[in-house]
């Protein structure tokens, strides 16, 4: 019998099959078919700061800065009102969540500034959360704001939240950090029981007949699962906290990958937008044969073992395969 089963927060998960945050959570009939589909756990849709402290001065500080020229750029950000699930009513989805399912509902806070969150979070501890991702959505913009105040605005907020609540707290990050490693061990070290790597940062458009900045979403392919298990490559074995891949993955493929990486395991979303809910039954059940075929007894058995520590080329990870690819590529000389 092969053993699917992994580790992370601190919880036994049955695969490493988990649902990220999307709107596919925001009703309990779809987080049952997850768990009918094979879903091990699901992170609910995040809770954004701008519902619990748009009126607070430090959420203030943050959206406005930069806008004293322009002040239109605040009517950028959507009316809070219209969000299907205020702070109490995704309180109340949590508990009904809980109630509806027997695999692990993980919370999700999506924001800038310390604000409400420590408050919420307790209070989404308190509603049955079975553990907290921390979904920290911040581009620096400001020219005066150096990239050691951004991460240590990162560590300060998962300090102050993990010192409020109990359960585990995964911290989802963007890549866009001079030193993604050393961040790592600096959050390792605030305790945040997992990474989750990385977050994707929406660019908008411009429509050029109406001369505007519109909203852009555009679902994930496999190919941005390549950053992910770089890093998770590279941090395996550095530090304590789980890791955890979400963007890119697509397939049971994706989902070897992201173990063999060193990953606890592989979230989704995108594919379960296109192909709908039940495709998780097809990427356990490819997971499965895959497994068969080449004699793997369990996932803790292959975890980790493409991370930059096992494999007898390290240097693979870094320049040595900038350089190797580039001076690999043949150009073709088109037929006369």
């Amino acid at each position: 019998m092969i053993d699917l089963s992994t580790q992370y927060l601190g919880l036994t998960l049955k695969n490493p099959l988990v649902v990220s945050a999307s709107p596919l959570g925001q009703h309990i009939d779809n987080i049952r078919r997850m768990e009918d589909a094979g879903a091990s756990a699901v992170v609910l849709q995040s809770l954004f700061e701008e519902q619990l402290t748009l009126e607070s001065r430090e959420l203030d500080r943050f959206l406005s800065e930069g806008t004293e020229s322009f002040a239109e750029a605040l009517s950028y950000f959507p009316d809070m009102n219209d969000y299907r699930l205020g702070p109490e009513g995704y309180l109340q989805h949590i508990q009904q969540a809980k109630a509806a399912v027997g695999i692990p509902i993980i919370a999700s806070l999506n924001g800038v500034s310390a604000g409400g969150w420590t408050k919420y979070a307790k209070d989404m501890e308190e509603a049955g959360a079975d553990a907290l991702e921390l979904n920290i959505y911040y581009v620096a913009t400001h020219p005066d704001l150096t990239g050691s105040d951004v991460e240590q605005m990162y560590i300060d907020l998962v300090s102050q939240v993990k010192a409020t609540v109990r359960i585990p707290v995964a911290v989802k990050l963007g890549p866009y950090f001079t030193s993604v490693a050393y961040l790592a061990q600096k959050l390792d070290a605030a305790r945040a029981d997992a990474l989750v790597l990385f977050n994707r940062f929406y660019q908008p458009d411009f429509d050029l007949e109406n001369l505007e900045v519109v909203p852009n979403l555009t679902l994930s392919t496999p190919y941005e699962l390549l950053l992910r298990l770089h890093w998770v490559a590279i941090l395996y074995g550095h530090i304590r906290a789980d890791l955890a891949i979400t963007g890119g993955v697509h397939s049971a493929h994706d989902v070897l990958k992201a173990m063999m990486a060193g990953a606890k395991v592989a979230m989704m979303t995108s594919v379960l937008l296109k192909e709908g809910i039940d495709h998780l039954k097809t990427i356990h059940a490819d997971l499965l044969n895959w497994m068969e075929e080449h004699e793997y007894d369990s996932i803790r058995q292959m975890q980790g073992s493409l991370s930059q520590q096992k494999v007898a080329e390290p240097a693979a990870f870094v320049r040595a395969n900038y350089m190797k690819v580039l001076s690999s590529y043949a150009v073709r000389t088109p037929p006369r």
